[in-house]
């Protein structure tokens, strides 16, 4: 920090993260670590209008996945299905194995897998939530670029703002 920037400059932007590798956003359109878990949204294999929400808790390890309108995953049955696969994969390549594996607070042995070190049972979680975060995130896509401040992120202080 130099005499110019001020402690609040620093600490009122937040830093993109770049993905490790490249991603699949057509099968995984909808990754994040937040709330205490892994999270998304995984399109689904047999139908194209439909999406499931998927999640591991950090810590407990708990398995959820349902469609957007909360109808339960047929394919979890106290082991993670294809879209919590799916989405543990996405997470690898968008923060790193080691990220994800401390942010969901498991040991993951060297050549090992992430969800075979889980502790993995299944409890349901709303998909509401996480389906109204990535509803928000396409939102975003469709603002065309610009340099003014979006209305609804004004509280945001402007950067290189001087005081």
């Amino acid at each position: 920090m130099d005499a110019d920037t001020t402690a609040w400059e620093q600490r009122s932007v937040i830093q993109v993260v770049p993905p490790i590798e490249p991603r699949k956003l057509a099968k995984v359109p909808f990754v994040e670590l937040a709330d205490g878990r892994l999270q998304g949204v995984v399109s689904s294999g047999s139908d194209i209008e439909r999406v499931y929400v998927s999640s591991i808790t950090a810590g407990g390890h708990a398995l959820s996945c349902s469609t957007n309108n909360n109808r339960p995953c047929g394919a979890l049955h106290g082991y993670a299905c294809k879209h919590i696969r799916l989405l543990a994969d996405e997470a690898i390549l968008q923060y790193g194995l080691d990220r994800v594996a401390r942010y969901l607070r498991v040991e993951v042995p060297e050549n090992g897998d992430l969800i075979n070190a889980l502790d993995a049972h299944v409890e349901r979680t709303p998909a509401a939530v996480v389906f109204s975060r990535f509803l928000r995130h396409l939102a975003y896509l469709e603002v065309p670029d610009s340099t003014e401040p979006l209305t609804e992120l004004h509280w945001f202080p402007a950067m290189e703002v001087a005081r």
